[in-house]
C-alpha cells in the first residue's frame, strides 16, 4: 500500500473489514495484515468445514496475532459456517416461538464455542430487528419476532451466550430494519415511525443488547426521518453519535453493513459511503460480500486517506475509530484465552430447540375436506415451492423436507418448483401417496399461494409445512417450523413421521 501521509495508510487499513475469495487467505490479505489491516470477514465462499476455517484463521494470525476474524453467522437461515449442509441450529424466529431465554442463550453459547474453536472472534449476530412488518423481504425469520419485549429479552440472551462462548456479538441492523418493505441490498428503506414508536419498538432490543454488554453494533442502511430526515443511519452523526453513543451509552465498535450495498453506494458512491460513515461515527467498514478483491479494499483505503488530507474526515475521528477496533481486538484475544474449551456437548441443543419450535395447527372439522392422519406411515411425496433468492440468506445453503423425510420414510420422493415452472396440479406426482406441500413465507408470494390452493383443491388431505413466517395458515393440517434450517427440517420430518 502506498499513500502520501505517514501513518494514515495504517489507520485507514485498521478500520476496514474486507472479505476475500478462497478457502485460504490470498497474498494481498496477508500483506495488508502486516501493514495495518485489523480485520477480515468470512462468507460461505471461504468455508468448507470448521477444520479448514481453523487452518485459515491460523494463517491469518501468523501475520497478525490479534486480527479480528468476523463472520456473518446467524445460526439460522443465514449461515456461513454450515452453508454446505444448512444450520444444525434453529434461527431467531424459532427461538422466539419457544420463548425460553435460557435456551436461546444455550444455543448462542454452543455456536460461540464452535466459532471460537475455528478461530472466529466476531460474529455479525444477533439480528435484533423487530419483524413488525410481515411483508418484510429481508428480515422475516431472521428476527426473534414481532413483539419488541420478546425480541429484547432474546437479543440480550443471545449476546450473553455468544460472548460466553468466546466470540464478540454484533447486534444489527441499527436502528431497526424490521418495519420495511425494501431490501437495503437493492434500495434505501424508509422507516416512517415517529420517535415514540421507535423507542417502544425498534430501539428496545438494541438497548437490551447494550445493557447485556454487546461488543459491536452494525448499522442499517435505513432512512429514519424521525431521527435524521436527510441521511441514512450508516451515514448519520445524529443516529450513530447522538443516539447510539450519547443517549444509549454504547462504547463498543460500530460496524457498517456492507458499503457496497445499493442503499448507500448508489447515492453516495462506494468509497464516498465509507468516508461519510467514518465521519458520522462508524468505526469499522464492512466490505466484501460482493466486492471482495484488493482493488476494492485499496479504493476504500485511498479514499479514507484522501479524505483526511482534504479535511473531509478529521484525523482525530479516524484515529478514534482505529482505537476502538484495537480495543475490540484486545477483547477477542482475552476472550480466546479465557473461553470455555472443548467440543460441543453430546446433547444437540440445536435440534432440541428446533423440535420445541414446531407448531401444528389442525383445521376445524369439516373445513378441510379431508384430514391427513399423523404420523405418516407410508412413503410420501414432498412438493417444495422455492421463493426468489434472498441475498442475505444466499442461494448456496440447502433447505427443505425432501432429504429428512427420505431418511425417516424410505421411498419418499421430492420435487421442487420455482415460480416459472409450477405445473397446473403441483401435487399430481403423489398418486395415492401422502402429499406434503412445503412453503416459505406463503403470505408474501401470490404465485405460491395459488399453487398451494390448486394442490389442496385436488388433495385436501395434503399437509402444509411452512418453513418461513407462518402469517398465513392453510390446509387441514399445518406445521410451522419458524425457519428453514437443517435442524428445523429434521424436526418437522420427525413430527410428520413420528420417527426420531
Amino acid at each position: 500500500m502506498t499513500a502520501p501521509s505517514g501513518h494514515l495508510p495504517a489507520l485507514a487499513a485498521a478500520v476496514l473489514q474486507p472479505g476475500f475469495v478462497g478457502t485460504t487467505p490470498p497474498p494481498w490479505v496477508c500483506r495488508w495484515l502486516g501493514e495495518g489491516l485489523g480485520s477480515v470477514v468470512l462468507f460461505a465462499r471461504n468455508v468448507v468445514d470448521t477444520a479448514q476455517v481453523a487452518a485459515l484463521t491460523a494463517t491469518l494470525r501468523a501475520e497478525r496475532p490479534d486480527v479480528i476474524v468476523a463472520i456473518d453467522e446467524e445460526a439460522g437461515d443465514v449461515t456461513r459456517i454450515e452453508s454446505v449442509r444448512g444450520s444444525s441450529r434453529p434461527g431467531n424466529f424459532a427461538l422466539g416461538a419457544v420463548d425460553d431465554p435460557e435456551l436461546t442463550e444455550a444455543v448462542a453459547r454452543d455456536l460461540g464455542v464452535e466459532l471460537a474453536g475455528a478461530g472466529v472472534t466476531l460474529d455479525y449476530a444477533p439480528d435484533a430487528d423487530v419483524n413488525s412488518n410481515p411483508a418484510n423481504p429481508v428480515i422475516g425469520v431472521r428476527s426473534f419476532g414481532a413483539d419488541p419485549a420478546l425480541v429484547a429479552r432474546h437479543t440480550a440472551a443471545w449476546v450473553r451466550g455468544l460472548q460466553a462462548g468466546g466470540v464478540a456479538a454484533c447486534a444489527k441492523h441499527f436502528p431497526g430494519h424490521g418495519d420495511t418493505r425494501v431490501d437495503s441490498h437493492h434500495d434505501l428503506p424508509r422507516i416512517t415511525a415517529d420517535r415514540d414508536r421507535l423507542d417502544a419498538v425498534e430501539l428496545a432490543p438494541f438497548r437490551a443488547a447494550v445493557a447485556a454488554g454487546v461488543q459491536a453494533v452494525m448499522t442499517g442502511h435505513l432512512l429514519v426521518p424521525a431521527l435524521d430526515p436527510q441521511l441514512p443511519a450508516t451515514l448519520s452523526q445524529r443516529i450513530l453519535g447522538g443516539l447510539l453513543r450519547d443517549e444509549m451509552g454504547f462504547s463498543g465498535v460500530v460496524v457498517t453493513d456492507a458499503v457496497e450495498m445499493r442503499a448507500v453506494a448508489d447515492r453516495y458512491g462506494f468509497a464516498g459511503a465509507a468516508v461519510r460513515a467514518l465521519a458520522a461515527g462508524a468505526d469499522a467498514i464492512c466490505v466484501g460480500g460482493e466486492r471482495a478483491d484488493e482493488q476494492s479494499a485499496r479504493e476504500l483505503a485511498d479514499a479514507i486517506v484522501a479524505a483526511v488530507v482534504s479535511g473531509e474526515l478529521p484525523e482525530e475521528r479516524l484515529a478514534e475509530a482505529a482505537k476502538r477496533v484495537g480495543q475490540l481486538a484486545a477483547w477477542t484475544v482475552a476472550a480466546r484465552s479465557e473461553r470455555s474449551t472443548g467440543a460441543r456437548g453430546s446433547t444437540d441443543v440445536g435440534l432440541v430447540a428446533a423440535r420445541r419450535a414446531v407448531r401444528v395447527t389442525v383445521a376445524a372439522a369439516g373445513t378441510g375436506g379431508g384430514t391427513p392422519a399423523l404420523p405418516l406411515t407410508r412413503a410420501a411425496h414432498v412438493v417444495e415451492f422455492e421463493p426468489p433468492r434472498n441475498i442475505a440468506i444466499g442461494a448456496e445453503t440447502p433447505w427443505g423436507l425432501g432429504v429428512p423425510m427420505g431418511e425417516l420414510l424410505p421411498g419418499t420422493s421430492a420435487v421442487r418448483y420455482a415460480q416459472h415452472d409450477v405445473p397446473t396440479d403441483p401435487g399430481a406426482g403423489a398418486g395415492n401417496r401422502p402429499l406434503v406441500l412445503v412453503v416459505r413465507d406463503l403470505h408474501r408470494h401470490e404465485w405460491m399461494r395459488a399453487a398451494v390452493q390448486r394442490a389442496l383443491a385436488a388433495r385436501p388431505d395434503a399437509v402444509v409445512v411452512e418453513l418461513g413466517v407462518p402469517e398465513l395458515v392453510t390446509g387441514a393440517v399445518h406445521l410451522a417450523t419458524h425457519g428453514a434450517t437443517r435442524a428445523s427440517g429434521r424436526a418437522a420430518a420427525e413430527v410428520l413421521t413420528g420417527v426420531r
